[in-house]
Order: C-alpha cells, then sequence, then structure tokens
C-alpha cells in the first residue's frame, strides 16, 4: 500500500534494500557454519523488513513502468513475476522467523 500511495521516489530505499539483501545472504553463509541463533533470529528479523521495502519499491516502480509504458502485455507478466518473489520471499523470511525447531 505505502509503495503505491506515496509520492516519495523509492528508488535509494530499494538500492539499500539490495545492498542488505546481500549482506543478509553473506550472514546466513556465516551462519551455516556457526550455527548461532543470535545470527539467525537478526538475519531473520532483517529479511521481512527487506522484503517489505523491496515490496513496496517494486510496486511503485511497476506503477511507473505502466504509467510509461501504458500497459504493454510483457509488463504484466514481469510484475506478476517480481511480486510473487518478494512475496514468496517474504512468507518464507516469516517462516524462519517462528521457526522454534531445536534440531538444525
Amino acid at each position: 500500500v505505502y509503495g503505491s500511495l506515496t509520492k516519495r521516489d523509492l528508488t535509494p530505499v530499494g538500492q539499500f534494500m539490495f545492498i542488505g539483501l546481500i549482506g543478509v545472504i553473506l550472514a546466513s553463509l556465516m551462519n551455516m557454519f556457526f550455527h548461532n541463533e543470535a545470527i539467525h533470529f537478526v538475519t531473520s528479523c532483517a529479511m521481512v523488513l527487506i522484503f517489505a521495502g523491496l515490496t513496496a519499491y517494486d510496486n511503485q516502480r511497476l506503477r511507473h513502468m505502466y504509467s510509461v509504458t501504458y500497459g504493454a502485455g510483457n509488463l504484466a507478466i514481469h510484475g506478476a513475476l517480481v511480486l510473487y518473489l518478494d512475496f514468496i520471499n517474504m512468507f518464507l523470511a516469516v517462516l524462519r522467523f517462528f521457526n522454534t525447531n531445536e534440531r538444525r
């Protein structure tokens, strides 16, 4: 909703979220070796916030591209795929956040 209704340009936010996503991926790879619960919790929280920001950024970007191209057919497929991936990754991040499995 924020990405659709705001007049503010979210391009810097999208770039910041992408860099944050790379950082979270690196931290998750590092945590595969250390198995630290605190790093797992922090990366899970960060992933939820990052994908929420990326969803807002992608929504605004798609609205802008739609207004420029007047609704080209391939844009709908691309937009659906981008938002689908954002929502799936956010859902997986929420599942990781609520994971209480003692064995890893």
